[in-house]
C-alpha cells in the first residue's frame, strides 16, 4: 500500500496437512509463507514502543495457528483464510501481501516449489442510505446494525438523518437520508451483495425507477476508485446533481476529493447550491 511502511516475514516454516489428496491431508508436509505488513512505523520508531507496532512474533505465531487450525484442499484457501485473519486480528496492519510456498508438492518432475501470492487490504467505502416507506428509521438503524456485525466492515462514521425530498420526479412521501463511512474487506462487488441482502431483509422491491423504497443503500466510494461493470459505477454517477447525498458527506468528509472531478465535497455541494448543476448527466 503505498505510503505505508513494512514488516517482512520470509520463509516461515509450518508443518501443515493442506492438499487435495488424502496422502497430504495424513502425512502433512512443510509449507513456507512470506509475508509483507504495511503498516505504518512512525510513531513506534519514533517512541521506541512495541505497542505503537505489530509484534512480528505474534504474527507469525498466529499464522501458525490459522495454517494447522483447519485443512484445505487448496492453498489458495489456506492463504486467503491466513489473510483475512491477519487483518481482522492486527489493527495496525492496513494490507498485506501474502505467499504461500509448497515445495513439496505432488509432482512428478524436478521443481523447487510451487505457491500461490496474494494482496489484501481494508478499503475504504461511503455508502448512501435511504428509506420513505414503512418505519423508516428502523429500517436504516437495521441496516447499519447488520453492517456493524459483520466482521468484514467497520463502521467509522454515520451522517445525521436528514428529511428530504424525493428526487426523479415520482411523486412519493419524503425520504430519509444520510451517509456512512465504512472500512471493509468486502471488494466492490462482494460489498454490492451485502448491500443488497441488507435491502431484501427490509422487503426492497425494485419496481419503479427513483420510486419508494423500505431501504436504498448505495456505494458513492470505494477508496479512490474509478470503476464499472454491469452491475456498479464507482463513483456513483449522480451524486454531484444529489444534496441529499453532498450534505451528509460534507458533514462526515467534508475535504475528501471527488476522483473524477476533482473537487472536494463541500466544493461540490456549494456549486450545486449556487445552481450549477453538472452537464454530466444522471442515472
Amino acid at each position: 500500500m503505498q505510503g505505508l511502511d513494512q514488516i517482512k516475514i520470509e520463509n516461515l516454516e509450518i508443518f501443515a496437512h493442506h492438499g487435495v489428496f488424502a496422502e497430504e491431508k495424513q502425512n502433512g508436509q512443510n509449507f513456507y509463507v512470506n509475508a509483507t505488513l504495511h503498516t505504518n512505523l512512525r510513531l513506534a520508531g519514533l517512541n521506541d514502543d512495541l505497542t505503537l507496532s505489530t509484534h512480528y512474533g505474534e504474527v507469525s505465531l498466529f499464522i501458525k495457528e490459522k495454517m494447522t487450525e483447519v485443512t484445505y484442499d487448496l492453498i489458495e484457501t489456506a492463504a486467503e483464510r491466513a489473510a483475512e485473519a491477519i487483518l481482522l486480528q492486527f489493527p495496525l496492519v492496513k494490507a498485506l501481501e501474502l505467499e504461500l510456498r509448497k515445495p513439496h508438492a505432488p509432482i512428478p518432475m524436478t521443481f523447487e516449489s510451487v505457491s500461490v501470492k496474494i494482496y489484501r487490504s481494508w478499503h475504504k467505502a461511503y455508502i448512501a442510505f435511504g428509506s420513505n416507506m414503512g418505519d423508516s428509521e428502523k429500517y436504516i438503524a437495521d441496516a447499519l446494525k447488520g453492517l456493524s456485525m459483520d466482521n468484514r466492515c467497520k463502521v467509522i462514521k454515520v451522517s445525521d438523518i436528514i428529511r428530504t425530498k424525493p428526487y426523479g420526479g415520482v411523486e412519493q412521501a419524503d425520504f430519509y437520508n444520510g451517509v456512512l463511512e465504512l472500512d471493509t474487506l468486502y471488494t466492490e462487488g462482494e460489498l454490492l451483495d451485502r448491500l443488497h441482502e441488507l435491502e431484501q431483509a427490509a422487503g426492497r422491491e425494485r419496481k419503479i425507477h427513483w420510486g419508494p423504497r423500505t431501504l436504498d443503500l448505495d456505494i458513492i466510494f470505494y477508496d479512490k476508485e474509478i470503476y464499472e461493470d454491469d452491475r456498479l459505477c464507482i463513483p456513483h454517477a449522480d451524486m454531484q446533481n444529489r444534496d441529499f447525498v453532498l450534505k451528509p458527506m460534507v458533514q462526515i468528509a467534508p475535504y475528501f476529493r471527488h476522483p473524477v472531478y476533482g473537487q472536494t465535497m463541500t466544493q461540490l455541494l456549494q456549486a450545486l447550491e449556487a445552481g450549477k448543476r453538472s452537464n454530466y448527466g444522471k442515472v
